[in-house]
């Protein structure tokens, strides 16, 4: 009878101590994007705005494999197909349109990706100049990721 309560008890010290190690065990979750708050890049560089903003999501080369990518519900387009997939020629205007948040994408104004000319108005203190020089060069700036 006590061989008996002693292999009961230490089957439920097994038991107790393998559902504490599985309580430790760090659950597997999917990639989440972690939203910081924006950052005064200089406004003259496109290629700091770009690494600054976009990067995270398009990846430096531009072509949509940021760190930031696999968390994303919609993969980032490549930016550098953007010419290719219009004619042949740059779409300045829609890029730019895009950035304002004057036109849709996929994912741009969605949680996953925000839409930047209210935030460059932000950083700017609301000074429309300094918000399209922004929007200016990061559009001149994606267009010489433009694959040749």
């Amino acid at each position: 009878m006590r061989v008996m309560k002693f292999i009961s008890l230490a089957l439920i010290l097994v038991a107790i101590s393998a559902f504490a190690v599985a309580q430790d065990t760090p659950a597997q979750t999917t990639p989440a994007v972690k939203h910081v708050p924006i950052t005064n890049t200089p406004s003259n560089s496109g290629k700091e705005m770009f690494n600054s903003y976009c990067a995270v999501c398009h990846g430096k080369d531009g072509k949509g494999g940021g760190p930031a990518a696999s968390a994303m519900k919609t993969v980032p387009t490549d930016l550098t197909a953007l010419a290719k997939n219009s004619g042949g020629k740059y779409p300045a205007s829609h890029v730019a349109a895009v950035i304002r948040g004057q036109a849709t994408t996929a994912s741009h104004g969605s949680q996953d990706m925000p839409v930047w000319g209210p935030l460059f108005s932000s950083i700017s203190q609301g000074h429309d100049a300094q918000v399209q020089q922004r929007i200016s060069n990061l559009v001149a700036y994606i267009e010489s990721l433009q694959a040749k």
